[in-house]
């Protein structure tokens, strides 16, 4: 397996050998997995309407047992209470404690990401061994205060300040927060403050006793489309002491704190995304088949496998993708831990770096969580818009999704913004290859059929154009608006949809082909049929997001000759036929009654 660093997947040939599969897991994740679905199938799904009746106590409960399970701390080692197991594992984790409801994987993601992970990342050792051993065990629960009135996704621009108290022992701190997801049940909170006029914001931990409220105060729970027993609050600091040993890394490290932690919780958001969609996919095709109309269960309409199909395809990219990039994730965490650095430098530097494909996944999998429950709401038809079906409130909850951890705007600006800051600094060579592409545009191209008789080849190919139609439109923008690039954000935009799509296709196609190798393609008919479907998806979004940038940027001569290129990217030899794909796809399902992907 080599290295594919972030961001590079656009320039290198990736291989099946190159990615991790979850049929790849060893005995101790498989039993992890079970433990966690067991537990699920147990505590959690039967009591689902709990949540739609703002049981918060219930959510807190239910972390509280997840603590005693030992997974709030998959990845923390040892010496801090956590099990230390990897990154891998924590996705896995991640993945199946969010399959039931909203609010517990939201109380969960917020407490195991950004409410413990700051701490971990960035925290002295004497802040590590008092804090994470309680936050691993589910003694003390985490809260994360950044997001104010005025500052949403421009984090650093906060009004709360900190001043340091006459004796210099304490900061104050004063201001308000909103949004605070855990804020009812917590006892740490990582708050965000600005000292004096420091250009940053400055992080702090706050130990938060209710009992002894040090002069915080709290609102009312929020009353919210979904999500409806993750506790919600806004959160008030007036003259809140906090001692000078508890802030958070260094003054005016605030913001690259924020900026970091989001990295991670991007990422866990994409695994969180997963069963749940899974199991909305498996509600829909139980109803499916059950539901009979003119004298058939509708599951033997074409329409219906249709939704069945797509959904079931965007389901298998997403997991794909997930997997992906966390076992990366954790290859250059092992790397650097083997050349001496700390955990704390290693995983800090691993989510830096494959920052690009957190926001990548983050976007691509909470839009597929939308998009099934949207579907599955449909199956179940007039009855999935009551509250009685459980359609009603996946779809409020999945609608969450887009919004936290960076709209889904924000995160596709950020991919093509971080994939350019990465080639300025010579980490990633995109000039080289771009120009390459570039010139083949006035090459004779060849006429000559391939050979496609191999197992997904033509696939492959195609992703290897896509490629090419990347780096022929992001090199033109860029060698049209250079610095000013991201005051186009409609065509950045456009660039950010095929850098998605390139990356999600690739990961389904390569996951199909790994599978093929390990058991035959007879058996996985439905995922080759998957990464077939997931792929032309792809090449018809590349077609159109690319035709809107290049006739936005290119005029005359220019703009024919890209759109000729881009009509070469695009083609196929062997036209896929999405509706035989879909039927490949619907029919295993339907017959097994159950997302069996």
């Amino acid at each position: 397996m080599k290295t594919i660093k972030g961001g590079e997947y656009l320039i290198q040939q990736v291989q099946k050998e190159d990615i991790f599969i979850t049929e790849e897991l060893n005995e101790e994740q498989r039993m992890m997995k079970e433990a966690v679905v067991e537990f699920m199938d147990r505590e959690v799904w039967p009591q689902r309407e709990r949540f739609e009746n703002k049981d918060y106590a219930f959510t807190e409960e239910l972390m509280r047992k997840i603590g005693e399970m030992g997974l709030l701390g998959v990845s923390i080692p040892d010496q801090y209470g956590g099990i230390g197991m990897g990154f891998v594992s924590t996705m896995l984790v991640t993945d199946y404690i969010s399959s039931a409801s909203g609010s517990l994987a939201t109380a969960f993601g917020a407490h195991t990401g950004i409410g413990t992970m700051p701490i971990f990342l960035y925290g002295t050792e004497e802040q590590k061994q008092k804090y994470l051993p309680h936050l691993t065990s589910g003694e003390k629960f985490g809260a994360y205060c950044l997001t104010e009135p005025g500052a949403g996704s421009d984090a650093n621009s906060g009004k709360t300040t900190a001043k340091l108290s006459e004796d210099g022992k304490n900061y104050l701190i004063n201001g308000q927060k909103m949004w605070i997801s855990n804020a009812g049940f917590a006892e740490v909170f990582i708050v965000f403050a600005r000292i004096e006029d420091d250009k940053n914001i400055t992080a702090f931990i706050l130990d938060y006793d209710k009992n002894n409220p040090n002069g915080v105060t709290m609102g009312a729970e929020e009353d919210k489309l979904g999500i409806k027993s993750s506790s919600t609050r806004q959160v008030f600091f007036n003259d809140t002491v906090i001692p000078v040993e508890n802030m958070l890394s260094e003054r005016n490290k605030g913001f690259k704190i924020a900026l970091n932690s989001l990295n991670v919780g991007r990422i866990k958001l994409a695994a969180a995304c997963l069963d749940a969609s899974r199991r909305i996919i498996n509600l829909s095709v139980n109803y499916a088949n059950e539901r009979i109309q003119f004298k058939s269960p509708i599951s033997s309409f074409g329409a219906i496998q249709a939704k069945l199909a797509d959904m079931s395809t965007l389901t298998f990219a997403s997991d794909a993708g997930s997997y992906r990039a966390a076992k990366d994730i954790q290859n250059y965490i092992d790397s650097l831990l083997a050349e001496g650095k700390s955990h704390q430098e290693a995983e800090l530097a691993a989510f830096s770096e494959y920052a690009i494909e957190a926001a990548i996944l983050k976007v691509y999998a909470s839009e597929t969580s939308q998009f099934v429950s949207d579907e599955g709401l449909q199956i179940f038809g007039g009855m999935g818009f009551s509250k009685e079906a459980p359609m009603e409130s996946a779809w409020r909850d999945a609608r969450i999704t887009r919004i936290y951890e960076g709209t889904n705007e924000i995160n596709r600006l950020l991919t093509v913004g971080m994939l350019l800051k990465k080639a300025m600094k010579g980490s990633i060579d995109l000039i080289g290859p771009a120009m390459e592409v570039g010139n083949s545009l006035v090459e004779i191209p060849s006429f000559d059929i391939p050979d496609y008789s191999e197992l997904l080849s033509e696939e492959k190919e195609m992703i290897a154009k896509l490629k090419k139609a990347f780096l022929m439109i992001s090199g033109k923008a860029v060698q049209s608006f250079g610095m000013e690039l991201d005051q186009h954000q409609q065509l950045v935009l456009s660039a950010s949809e095929i850098m998605i799509e390139i990356y999600m296709a690739e990961s389904a196609v390569l996951k199909a082909e790994k599978l093929a190798d390990l058991f035959s393609e007879k058996e996985v008919e439905g995922q080759i049929a998957m990464a077939k479907l997931c792929l032309n998806q792809a090449v018809n979004k590349t077609n159109e997001k690319g035709k809107e940038a290049i006739i936005y940027f290119a005029k005359g001569d220019e703009e024919k000759m890209m759109l000729m290129g881009l009509k070469r990217f695009t083609k196929y030899v062997n036209n896929p036929n999405p509706i035989e794909l879909r039927k490949i796809i619907a029919s295993k399902i339907i017959a097994e009654n159950k997302y069996c992907y």
